[in-house]
């Protein structure tokens, strides 16, 4: 079991934040905050903070990072984070974001614990990024390379069609891997400086595993 229980998970589009996440899911009762699973909870329950948000996103706006806060916060508050511990996934992104978590989880009497940043190769990345496959019915993810359904196109779990998404091209995925850099080494240095960081090049999902059970014990 973790003892360190309130983390973040940082990594590239196709780092394998997702997978990793769900294996340690699997043996530790932690909460998965995914803010797109947020967003997407709040707009449904019609909250205050999904109205705002839902107004912005039909304007074709971004969801201002206090509004994205304020969701995260909220979630952070309940019960089961703050007895079983969080992954945070996809926020924060920026120093900003950061800020606000901090404030929000000094506010709840709650710290934040590691700084997962899983660190892949370029070429890897755009490897698994230009092969993944997704399924149209239940949303499971493949790779045609490294993690293929046993039967071409069609998805192990439901059955249903596996496809390719229009922003899966390798220009976009280039365009995407900039894009994360230039927003996130910034945050990835800032956690550094706090002595948070906790930086795994592996790339072989068991000693991935192995290293957070050292590291976070």
């Amino acid at each position: 079991m973790f003892k360190q229980k309130n983390l973040i998970f940082i990594g590239a589009p196709g780092a394998g934040k997702g997978t990793i996440s769900a294996l340690v899911l699997a043996e530790q009762p932690l909460v998965h905050i995914s803010t797109g699973d947020l967003l997407r909870d709040e707009i449904k329950r019609d909250t205050q903070l999904g109205r705002e948000a839902s107004t912005l996103m039909k304007a074709g706006k971004l969801v201002p990072d206090e509004v994205v806060a304020g969701m995260v916060r909220s979630r952070l508050s309940q019960p089961d984070c703050r007895k079983e511990g969080f992954i945070l996934d996809g926020f924060p992104r920026t120093i900003r974001q950061a800020e606000l978590l901090a404030d929000a989880l000094r506010e709840l009497g709650t710290q934040l614990d590691r700084v997962v940043y899983l660190k892949v190769d370029d070429d890897l990345l755009l490897q698994r990024l230009t092969a993944r496959q997704n399924c149209r019915k239940c949303g499971a993810i493949y790779n045609k390379i490294f993690q293929p359904s046993k039967q071409e196109n069609i998805c192990d779990k439901c059955g249903g069609e596996l496809f390719q998404r229009p922003d899966d091209s390798l220009e976009t995925a280039k365009s995407r891997l900039e894009v994360f850099y230039r927003q996130t080494q910034p945050l990835i240095d800032y956690y550094d400086k706090l002595g948070l960081l906790l930086t795994i090049t592996e790339t072989d999902k068991a000693k991935i595993m192995a290293t957070l059970e050292k590291e976070l014990a």
